[in-house]
C-alpha cells in the first residue's frame, strides 16, 4: 500500500521523538550495560537487582546475551559508534565460545558465573534470539562467522524443532534433542509443546536472518511462520492465543496485551521483508486490527497494562510492554496514517519518561505498579532484563524517521 501524506505537525512531532529516544539510547540505555555489565573475567555478568545491587555469581542467560549482540550490532549498524561494535562482537565471541553446543549444536540455556554450561536444555525461543542477534551482526559488518553460525542455528531449529505434520515449531528439548518434560520457557508459562512466542521470536530472528541470506528453505519457513500467525495464532477477535498443544488447539484465555501490540509490527515487517505483494496485502488487511485488540489495554495516562487472564486483569505496566507499545503505534502511523496512532506513541513515550525510566541509576525499571509504586523486586539487569525492547523502540524510531 502507498504510505499514507503525513502533515508538517506529525512529522515534527515524529522528529521531536526521534531526536528524544536516540538521546535515551546514546546516553541513558547503552552506556549502562557498556558500564555495569561487563565481566572483566570474559562475557558479562549475569545480573543487577532492582536496587542495583550487582550480583557477580548470577548466572548468565542465554537470552540476555543474544539480545545484548542484537542491540549492539543493530545501534552500531545505526551509528557508527565503535564501542557498541565491541559489544556486540564480545557478546558474538562469547556465545560461541561458552553458549554453542559445538557437539550436537544448539544452544544452552545458561552458564555458571564462569562461563561454564549450567543448564544445557535447548530452548528454541533462546536459539531464535542468538540468530536474530548474529544475523543482525552479519547485516551490520558483513562478519562472516556470525551468518556462518546464524545458519547452523537455523539448521539446528528445522533439523530438530520443525514439526512437517502439523507445522510450527516445538518448544524445547534436552541437550541431545530428545523431548523434556518441563517445555516451559518461564514459570509463568503453560507447560504446552507450542507457543505464540516462541513462534514469534522465530519469525523475528528468520525475517533478520533472510535480510542476509536469500536461502530457499528459510523462504518458505518464514512464509509458514506469516501463515502460521494468521491461521493458527490469531483470534478472532484480534487478540493472540497463547499456548497450544500439538495439534493447536488452545484451551487458555489469555490476553498478552503487549505481546499483542508487539506482533502487529514484527509480523508487518515480516511481509515486507518477505516482499511478496500479495502476502503483505493479505497482512496488512489484519495489522490494525491485533493493534486495536492491544488497545483494550491502554490506559488514559498513556501505559499499556500487562495482561488479562480470564477475569483478573494484571494493570502493572511492564518496561517491555511500553516500548513495543509506542513501535507498534508508530508503524501504524507510519504505514496507515491515523493521526491518533502518533498520539498513542507519543503519549506512551511520555509515560516511559515520567515513571518507568531511572533517572538516577540508568536503564529502565521492570514496572510501574498498579498501585503507582515502582517495581523495585524485579531486575534492571538480567535473565529477562535486557536492553533488546527499550534499545529497539529507539532504534525503530531513528530509522523511521531518517
Amino acid at each position: 500500500m502507498e504510505t499514507p501524506q503525513k502533515t508538517p505537525a506529525e512529522l515534527f512531532a515524529a522528529q521531536a521523538l526521534a531526536s528524544q529516544v536516540k538521546k535515551e539510547l546514546t546516553e541513558n540505555i547503552l552506556p549502562y550495560w557498556m558500564g555495569k555489565m561487563i565481566n572483566p573475567d570474559g562475557g558479562f555478568y549475569g545480573r543487577i537487582d532492582g536496587l542495583e545491587n550487582l550480583d557477580p555469581e548470577s548466572p548468565v542467560g542465554n537470552i540476555m546475551t543474544a539480545r545484548m549482540l542484537w542491540t549492539f550490532a543493530s545501534a552500531y549498524r545505526l551509528l557508527g559508534n565503535q564501542e557498541y561494535l565491541d559489544m556486540a562482537v564480545r557478546a558474538k565471541d562469547f556465545i560461541i565460545s561458552n553458549f554453542y553446543d559445538p557437539e550436537l549444536g544448539g544452544t544452552y540455556w545458561s552458564l555458571s558465573s564462569d562461563g561454564t554450561p549450567l543448564d544445557t536444555k535447548k530452548q528454541i525461543y533462546a536459539i531464535a534470539f542468538t540468530i536474530y542477534g548474529l544475523a543482525e551482526l552479519n547485516r551490520a559488518t558483513g562478519d562472516g562467522q556470525a551468518l556462518e553460525y546464524a545458519i547452523k542455528l537455523f539448521n539446528s531449529i528445522e533439523d530438530h524443532s520443525f514439526d512437517a505434520e502439523k507445522d510450527g515449531y516445538f518448544e524445547a528439548f534436552t541437550r541431545e534433542w530428545a523431548p523434556i518434560e518441563d517445555m516451559r520457557l518461564s514459570d509463568k508459562d503453560a507447560n504446552e509443546s507450542k507457543t505464540m512466542n516462541t513462534h514469534l521470536h522465530v519469525l523475528e530472528a528468520y525475517t533478520c536472518l533472510y535480510r542476509v541470506w536469500k536461502n530457499e528453505l528459510l523462504e518458505e519457513r518464514l512464509r509458514g511462520l506469516i501463515s502460521i500467525f494468521e491461521e493458527k495464532i490469531l483470534g478472532t477477535d484480534g487478540h493472540l492465543k497463547l499456548f497450544f498443544d500439538d495439534d493447536w488447539n488452545c484451551n487458555y484465555d489469555i490476553f498478552s496485551y503487549g505481546h499483542d501490540i508487539e506482533a502487529s509490527w514484527l509480523i508487518h515487517e515480516a511481509a515486507l521483508v518477505l516482499g511478496d505483494p500479495e502476502v503483505l496485502e493479505r497482512i496488512e488487511k489484519i495489522v490494525p486490527h491485533i493493534a486495536e485488540a492491544a488497545s483494550e489495554g491502554f490506559t488514559p495516562e498513556g501505559g499499556m497494562i500487562y495482561e488479562r487472564v480470564g477475569e483478573e486483569i494484571d494493570r502493572d505496566r511492564h518496561w517491555w510492554v511500553q516500548a513495543e507499545s509506542v513501535v507498534g503505534y508508530f508503524n501504524l502511523w507510519d504505514h496507515f496514517g491515523s493521526q491518533k496512532d502518533l498520539e498513542n506513541a507519543l503519549m506512551c513515550w511520555d509515560f516511559i519518561k515520567a515513571s518507568i525510566i531511572d533517572k538516577e541509576n540508568g536503564e529502565w525499571f521492570w514496572s510501574l505498579r498498579a498501585d503507582g509504586s515502582i517495581n523495585r523486586d524485579d531486575d534492571k539487569a538480567g535473565f529477562w532484563k535486557c536492553p533488546y525492547h527499550n534499545g529497539r523502540m529507539c532504534m525503530e524510531i531513528i530509522e523511521r524517521t531518517r
